[in-house]
């Protein structure tokens, strides 16, 4: 069971998947309102949790796995802040802001594997050292050696297995999101059970699994050029090119705990949303920029640059003088 979840429950079984079902407390009789894309609820008046059991639907899949949060609240609050507070080139607002609205929510996502197979071709690259004499610039003979490459053709087949490729199955919470926050250990996986989730807002999915699995396998390709091209012989490559087809495909939908974690710190400015992996304290946020501190350090780099241009540029008696006198005063 996941943490702070309330000892009690009620679990509700629906015959239909309207946008939104009424529902009452089996504790205390009071009714509630659930959105369409949730699959939890609390009663505002006993605190009980009511988890709607949704008959089997091509739209409405039920979950197979969940893991169970990992990181309470305060720890998520306290990595948030710290996050907040480090970032030196958002406004002085926003590192000065508080962390509210923080809830702990069941994500939808599919768990894709496959059979990989591919083709491939590379140029693989063995490196040699070559010496050679030239005459430096006081016309003495000098020595040195510099590394050449001699480049063959390389090409053959892989086959291999892609799992634990997982994608959002919320339009909430974006793919890059996701991935920014994972990964996460599916060694904890569990069945599915309404214990799991009871207490803990859970979301429906609200991107259909056809879509879904079109993204697993555009991060399975990927992931098999990336085998590919720790998999290359010699010192170096180049040119690879694959072409790579998924046999025996499995999607399932798991849930996945993560804090969800609200910043405001102007009126006139949006919400920064800040995500945090349930199990590992990973977090995710795009801080807001303070254009005043980033022409700041531009103009200063730009200065600091200028200044190094103009003593090099300078005659060697001046630079040696100019060198003298520091030491000089030093002394």
């Amino acid at each position: 069971m996941g943490l702070e979840s309330p000892a009690m429950q009620a679990t509700v079984l629906v015959e239909a998947a309207p946008e939104q079902i009424h529902l009452e407390c089996e504790t205390c009789g009071a009714g509630l309102d659930l959105g369409p894309h949730l699959r939890t609820a609390t009663c505002p008046y006993c605190a009980s949790p009511a988890v709607v059991e949704r008959p089997p639907d091509a739209n409405r899949p039920l979950p197979i796995f969940a893991l169970a949060f990992v990181l309470p609240r305060d720890a998520a609050l306290e990595i948030a802040h710290r996050w907040v507070k480090g970032r030196w080139f958002a406004p002085q607002a926003f590192r000065r802001a508080s962390v509210g609205d923080t809830r702990g929510v069941y994500l939808p996502a599919y768990l894709y594997s496959a059979a990989a197979h591919a083709e491939y071709s590379a140029e693989i690259g063995e490196n040699y050292t070559v010496t050679e004499t030239y005459t430096d610039s006081q016309g003495k003979t000098q020595t040195r050696t510099r590394t050449e490459t001699e480049w063959f053709s390389f090409n053959g087949r892989y086959a291999g297995y892609v799992d634990d490729v997982t994608v959002t199955a919320s339009r909430g919470i974006p793919n890059d999101e996701l991935a920014a926050i994972e990964p996460f250990d599916l060694r904890a996986l569990h069945r599915y059970s309404a214990k799991v989730i009871s207490g803990w807002i859970s979301e429906e999915p609200s991107v259909g699994i056809e879509e879904c699995v079109a993204t697993a396998r555009g991060e399975a390709i990927e992931a098999v050029g990336t085998r590919l091209g720790q998999f290359m012989p010699g010192d170096t490559y180049r040119s690879l090119q694959h072409r790579t087809w998924l046999e025996q495909e499995d999607a399932q939908l798991v849930l996945l705990p993560v804090w969800v974690l609200a910043v405001r710190y102007r009126e006139d400015k949006p919400m920064v949303r800040l995500l945090v992996n349930g199990q590992t304290g990973r977090l995710y946020g795009k801080r807001p920029l303070s254009w005043v501190k980033v022409v700041s350090l531009v103009l200063i780099a730009l200065l600091a640059i200028g200044l190094v241009v103009w003593r090099v540029s300078q005659p060697r008696r001046h630079r040696r003088a100019d060198v003298t006198s520091m030491v000089r005063g030093w002394a």
